[in-house]
């Protein structure tokens, strides 16, 4: 032996040899017992397979459009097809990963079959929803105080007082707040003013602050005008609306809404809102929101949720990026749960139409006097976006009028062209939030320059009783042009979203507006055949657009928005078939579960 000792020793290499071969051994050892153990768990995993006999789950896939059944293991989507064939896989899977390592025995104890769920045959499945643009906290501010359909400023006043009487503690220097008003609806169509408020006795002394529906214009109070004291003759980008003496009405418009001293939310507010619109949003088979202006202490509020493994979908965070935006604050899937994305930017360009706020080329048909508001110039807006491109973002802008979709254009142009550096369009993904109002030209060049267009549907069904006096019979062809956008798309990418609160968070009002061009009540200005119906988008277009094509306009298209192997297992089961029924049954559709990584987050399947 010592001689044997002595040998090793006078041999350095042939001990350093034996020292490799023994590790190499002994990782062989460790590899082939986690892969055994990899092949154990797997034949022991009880995978779900969800099925339709109908064959009614619409995967957005275009190689399987519909398929039987989907196979789910853990957050994923395992397979898709027939059940015989989805369970065939799924046996062969087992079996060729453990044959070489368990004898054929062994395996065939040791392997669990799936357990398999039908849902009614009168059900369907779709991948799990998106809402591209949403504005997530406002959207549980607004259910406090909620006046939308109002018909008259009295009514509006009714519900303030209901509002105040509901909490009988409520001191009188507490700041009300509300949204959803709108004066198109109102016999005269004229701007609410401070004084109507002051009309009545409980309301008149109190601070009151209510957004307009579309949250580009806000009405308050005579308290709040003294709260305010002295202000500027000219806002740059907003409007004080003044009488014929010069005095302010109480109404600001965009940017001049800042001059308004209502107090920041709480985090407990915060947190309330959230949790009303995750709830709700949940309810109606929403698995991703873009929020579509992050403030700096929402932006604070998401990060803290998502540490604490509390965001219940998949969030897409846009910074409004004219306020401070964090140097190194990009998020990719961040958190527990790996729900929370921050990489984009949100910008405004003007406001909107319903406040003659949009920007025009020519003036409103309605009001000759004004072409609306440009929030910002078309150089600050140039270098806002030529910035925040370097330095990795995403950039979302804000377009209205036709005007500020033409700058845009113009800007995103300048840098996807106008370089020899320009960003790769696909791998830069610019969008144009809302693209209403748009020149036949400018239809065409978002197309071909492969800028993504943005839109709400309901935003053309709730605005086409107006939409034609503001603009005139020629700008309106141009304006809510949804087929023609999408034909035009380089992609053939149209993301599909709601702007809730402005509009309601069910989904499927968005649907339903985008196939029929109809008011919920199945009318339109030019009958029940839809207005502008050439527009529509089928059902196939609008599914695709709330679902894959959202993916694709926050990065995501290879994890989610369809029903295909090796995504998240995200989708919804609803009580009939969108894609069939009459359209006058749409809205009446009710979700049966949502379903986020593989786990009912709301009903039953």
């Amino acid at each position: 032996m010592a001689e044997k000792v002595s040998m090793l020793k006078n041999n350095p290499k042939s001990s350093r040899s034996q020292s490799r071969s023994s590790l190499t051994q002994a990782l062989a050892v460790a590899l082939t017992t986690l892969v055994a153990f990899s092949a154990f768990r797997f034949l022991q995993r009880e995978h779900s397979v969800v099925c339709s006999k109908t064959e009614s789950i619409y995967t957005v896939d275009s190689s399987k459009p519909r398929v039987e059944c989907i196979a789910i293991d853990g957050s994923q989507i395992l397979d898709t097809g027939s059940l015989d064939d989805v369970l065939g896989r799924l046996k062969n899977m087992a079996w060729t990963s453990s044959l070489t390592l368990f004898p054929s025995t062994l395996t065939g104890m040791l392997y669990r079959p799936p357990k398999v769920i039908f849902i009614d045959p009168s059900s369907i499945i779709v991948p799990g929803l998106a809402d591209a643009h949403a504005h997530i906290i406002e959207n549980g501010f607004k259910m406090q105080l909620q006046l939308d359909g109002a018909d008259s400023v009295a009514e509006v006043i009714e519900r303030i007082k209901d509002h105040i009487n509901k909490r009988p503690d409520m001191p009188e220097d507490h700041w009300i707040e509300g949204m959803g008003w709108d004066q198109n609806r109102w016999p005269d169509s004229r701007f609410p003013t401070a004084a109507d408020l002051d009309s009545d006795p409980l309301l008149k002394g109190r601070p009151i602050a209510l957004r307009r529906v579309d949250g580009h214009a806000t009405w308050v109070s005579s308290r709040v005008l003294e709260l305010m004291g002295e202000l500027p003759s000219e806002v740059d980008g907003g409007t004080i609306v003044r009488d014929n003496n010069g005095n302010p009405t109480g109404i600001f418009v965009d940017n001049a809404i800042a001059l308004i001293p209502a107090p920041e939310w709480t985090e407990s507010q915060l947190s309330e809102y959230f949790d009303a619109t995750m709830k709700a949003a949940l309810s109606f088979g929403l698995t991703s929101i873009h929020d579509a202006d992050t403030l700096p202490q929402m932006r604070k509020f998401f990060i803290k949720q998502a540490k604490a493994g509390k965001i219940p979908m998949r969030l897409y965070v846009m910074l409004n990026g004219h306020l401070e935006v964090p140097e190194k604050g990009q998020l990719i899937k961040y958190g527990k749960q790996g729900r929370l994305t921050i990489r984009s930017i949100k910008l405004y360009t003007d406001g909107a139409l319903g406040s003659w706020g949009a920007a025009l080329l020519e003036p409103y048909a309605d009001k000759p006097d004004t072409m609306g508001i440009m929030r910002s110039t078309a150089k600050e807006m140039d270098q806002l976006v030529r910035n925040y491109w370097k330095d990795g973002w995403q950039v979302n802008i804000h377009c209205i009028g036709d005007r500020a979709n033409h700058v845009i254009l113009n800007v995103f142009e300048g840098i996807l062209q106008g370089t020899q550096v320009g960003p790769n369009v696909t791998e830069w993904r610019p969008r144009i939030e809302h693209a209403q109002i748009m020149t036949q030209a400018d239809l065409k060049r978002a197309g071909t320059l492969g800028v993504t267009t943005s839109v709400q549907p309901t935003h053309a069904t709730s605005d086409m009783w107006y939409a034609e006096t503001r603009l005139g019979p020629d700008r309106i062809k141009g304006a809510y042009a949804y087929q023609t956008q999408l034909k035009n798309s380089r992609n053939g990418i149209l993301p599909l979203g709601s702007d809730f609160p402005v509009e309601g968070v069910n989904p499927l009002l968005g649907f339903y507006a985008a196939v029929s061009r109809l008011a919920p009540d199945g009318t339109s200005p030019h009958g029940t055949g839809g207005w502008y119906p050439s527009e529509r988008l089928t059902r196939t277009q609008a599914l695709k657009g709330m679902t894959l094509d959202a993916a694709y306009a926050s990065f995501m298209e290879n994890e989610i928005g369809s029903l295909e192997p090796g995504k998240k297992a995200d989708f919804v089961v609803l009580d009939k078939d969108i894609m069939t029924v009459p359209v006058d049954e749409i809205l009446s559709i009710r979700v049966v579960a949502t379903v986020i990584d593989g786990e009912v987050v709301h009903g039953n399947l």
